[in-house]
């Protein structure tokens, strides 16, 4: 999961990124044609070394393309160096991501077919945002350790092995849905993790979306989402980044702990089949949210979010004086607000003040006529 950090040890350009594609067979350490991942290679002076790979000959092509074009940038505008993934010749470590496995479950026609990976980075997300135009639509990030990740209110997060960290890109050209696409992603999330336990006969994780952008288990957070867009040539581009607690007990709980307290069963959730199970769901969901309208989502959204019925304490200025009410939290709004109710039977939109690190602790009334 993520975690405020504090401080990080570690200098902005001390990290290597792989863009990998992938074969079923191979042993355990991980070196790229002859640059091996050590604590030399990630001083500050190391070139990022990016390694692409495709589901199919169209994404490699692609690779073969960016590694040509030699386009791709940092942040930081640090030092890139691209490879392709037949360039990489030792072993990947167990805790390492595998895309051959991600790709073999993939079954998407546009989402997650070109993958990146990285053993450290410090965020997938500005990868993505960073090169956003540069890569094809659909483009995911995977790591495996992230150290300076992003989160709300410019907030920076790490996170440790085992965690699911991914970012990917979406276009999207009404504006006024794009807020939605956060919970089209939440939920895609949870049913991912519901056809999986269904397909292996596990015991079902009650995982549940906290609005607007959290996930829950246990009462505990172990999972969130981040989206960010910009406006260019009448498109809205989407970077939107997960993290999901699915093998790692710190800093709270994950996936895997609650299922072995559930069932006694060696049975370890992945996170290559989960990335697979999401985008799968994902693609599917999208399809429905951007031809149908997110209503089509609702009920199901509903039966996943832990808000109906839900009665919070709401503020509502009056000039310079400020009063409290109690509202029934009833669903969304168009504008993907909370639509609620208040004792005196007046529907009102409940939207966070921007000032509190959680969302029901702050939250400010406005009347709908």
């Amino acid at each position: 999961m993520l975690f405020k950090s504090l401080r990080c040890s570690f200098p902005a350009r001390s990290f290597h990124i792989f863009f990998c594609s992938w074969s079923r067979n191979r042993p355990a350490s991980i070196s790229l044609h002859r640059l091996t991942i050590s604590a030399k290679a990630m001083d500050s002076d190391s070139p990022c070394v990016l390694v692409f790979s495709g589901k199919s000959s169209r994404e490699v092509e692609i690779s073969r393309a960016l590694k040509s074009s030699n386009t791709l940038k940092l942040p930081d505008d640090g030092e890139v160096k691209v490879m392709l993934d037949s360039e990489r010749e030792e072993q990947l470590n167990d805790y390492n991501f595998r895309g051959d496995l991600f790709l073999n479950l993939l079954t998407t026609d546009h989402f997650g077919r070109f993958l990146i990976w990285s053993p450290r980075i410090p965020s997938t997300h500005d990868i993505i945002s960073q090169n956003f135009c540069d890569l094809p639509l659909g483009t995911v990030c995977v790591a495996d350790i992230q150290f300076k990740g992003r989160g709300r209110s410019k907030n920076v997060w790490e996170s440790p092995v085992g965690c699911l960290m991914f970012s990917f890109t979406i276009q999207m050209v009404n504006g006024r849905i794009v807020p939605l696409l956060q919970y089209v992603i939440s939920l895609a999330i949870t049913e991912a993790i519901k056809e999986i336990c269904n397909q292996n006969g596990l015991p079902y994780l009650d995982v549940r979306i906290k609005w607007p952008n959290d996930l829950y288990l246990n009462g505990l957070k172990v999972g969130g989402i981040l989206c960010t867009s910009t406006y260019r040539s009448k498109k809205f581009n989407v970077c939107a980044g997960i993290g999901l607690n699915v093998d790692n007990d710190k800093p709270s709980i994950c996936l895997n702990s609650i299922l072995q307290e559930s069932v006694a069963i060696s049975y370890k959730f992945t996170r290559e089949e989960i990335l697979a199970a999401f985008f799968n769901k994902f693609e599917k969901l999208y399809s429905l949210f951007i031809h149908q309208g997110f209503q089509t989502l609702e009920e199901l959204y509903y039966q996943t979010w832990l808000h109906s019925g839900q009665r919070v304490v709401v503020q509502q200025k009056d000039g310079d004086r400020v009063t409290e009410n109690v509202v029934t939290i009833q669903g969304l709004t168009s504008s993907g607000y909370l639509l609620a109710i208040g004792d005196d039977n007046q529907m009102c939109e409940l939207h966070p003040d921007g000032n509190s690190f959680d969302f029901f602790k702050g939250l400010v009334r406005r009347k709908l006529e």
